[in-house]
């Protein structure tokens, strides 16, 4: 903190001991002990409350920064949320207007046995011959 050598130490207790004198001097210097004590506390406190008061407004700033993020996510969902609702009511408009409308009907579909036995029976013989190149027939 001071830069203050032995040297200078030892002028300033000779100082005090000739203005002081022998008698009061242990009584001064506990004193001012207390006093210098006293002085380490109150800095060490104000310190600390600083640090603390520092700590609580990062802690304000992060708590901001939270709420903000979370009211932007709420309204983001919010917002999904009634983009779906309204693409639901636009289908189920749709169905409702399909609904009234005539029925259409469904072409049929040909069952999958009677094509494979079509395909089977239809030239079956050029099938195998180009599926096996370099063999005769068997």
């Amino acid at each position: 903190m001071f830069d203050i050598g032995f040297s200078e130490i030892v002028v300033i207790a000779v100082v005090a001991l000739v203005v002081i004198g022998p008698e009061k001097l242990p009584k001064t210097a506990r004193t001012l002990g207390v006093l210098f004590g006293r002085l380490q506390r109150y800095v060490s406190d104000v310190k600390a409350d600083i640090s603390r008061e520092m700590e609580l407004d990062e802690l304000r700033k992060l708590q901001q920064e939270m709420k903000s993020a979370a009211s932007d996510i709420r309204q983001s969902v919010e917002t999904a949320a009634h983009n779906i609702e309204s693409g639901a009511r636009d289908v189920e408009a749709q169905l409702n207007a399909t609904g009234t409308d005539t029925p259409t009907v469904l072409p049929e579909i040909p069952s999958p046995v009677a094509t494979v036995a079509t395909v089977a029976t239809v030239g079956a013989e050029p099938a195998r011959q180009a599926a096996l190149p370099g063999f005769e027939k068997i």
